[in-house]
């Protein structure tokens, strides 16, 4: 990989956007290598339980897109280019193995969209979020319209997506768009507890999970109790679900085997 570093610890797979240089903005080719890792760890056999998205440095996380590249584009590319990034993102965001967005600096346009298609959120006390295409002469691309609402209400969404402007880590926290906030030299630490944390509970039922709330997201109450419904029942299923009940019921810890 050119512009990313894919580190594994056990379960743990860390993938690093390695651009220090353009703050770590995102360009076609790291992109391409975005979409080529996070595929592999939805196959089955990839051994990932729980995945950290981070950036190189302690300035940035993702600075946004490529500028260079966007100024290039015409109606027909345009589309083209956001319809690539959306793709990448519902990879992310659809994956059924836990991705934790460790935002260590700047997390603006392309790169907030990113955190945001995170299933978990850190940042560190200097990370800082926005939204600026507005100053660009165009709207977010890769989800933000969409995503950032769901998230911080309509109302806050609007404000960062009109205006530009950046909000610091503890108002993004404030507003939900973060789980939580440590300090700099924490943040990969915290990351990397709560990602063995993550990648030791039963595979099946974090699948479920992930697929229960994303499911009822997109179809509404009714529809999304029924998945929760059929879910559960398939959970009932496992070998997990019969290991952690009866290692609750004999005091025990239980060792869960993905099953």
């Amino acid at each position: 990989m050119e512009n990313l570093i894919v580190e594994r610890d056990g379960a743990v797979a860390v993938v690093t956007i390695n651009r220090p240089k353009t703050l770590n903005a995102l360009n076609s080719a790291t992109l391409t290598e975005l979409e080529e890792v996070f595929g592999g760890f939805g196959k089955p056999d990839s051994g990932v339980g729980a995945v950290i998205l981070t950036g190189a440095g302690e300035k940035s996380f993702v600075a946004g897109a490529d500028i260079a590249e966007i100024r290039d584009l015409d109606v027909i590319s345009g589309k083209d280019f956001a319809a690539r990034g959306l793709r990448l993102y519902s990879l992310i965001e659809k994956l059924r193995v836990p991705v934790i967005a460790a935002v260590n600096g700047f997390a603006l346009g392309g790169g907030c969209e990113l955190a945001m298609s995170c299933h978990l959120r850190l940042a560190s006390e200097n990370a800082k979020f926005g939204q600026p295409e507005i100053n660009l002469g165009i709207i977010p691309g890769y989800g933000g319209t969409q995503r950032l609402p769901r998230l911080v209400g309509r109302a806050r969404a609007l404000d960062l997506i009109l205006t530009g402007r950046m909000i610091a880590a503890e108002e993004a926290l404030q507003w939900g768009l973060v789980n939580a906030v440590v300090a700099q030299t924490e943040l990969m630490p915290a990351a990397r507890k709560l990602a063995a944390d993550l990648a030791g509970k039963p595979r099946r039922a974090v699948a479920a999970i992930l697929e229960a709330v994303e499911a009822g997201l997109q179809l509404g109450l009714d529809r999304g109790l029924q998945v929760e419904e059929n879910l559960f029942a398939y959970a009932c299923g496992t070998e997990d679900k019969n290991e952690g009940t009866s290692a609750f019921l004999e005091k025990r810890k239980p060792e869960f085997r993905g099953r």
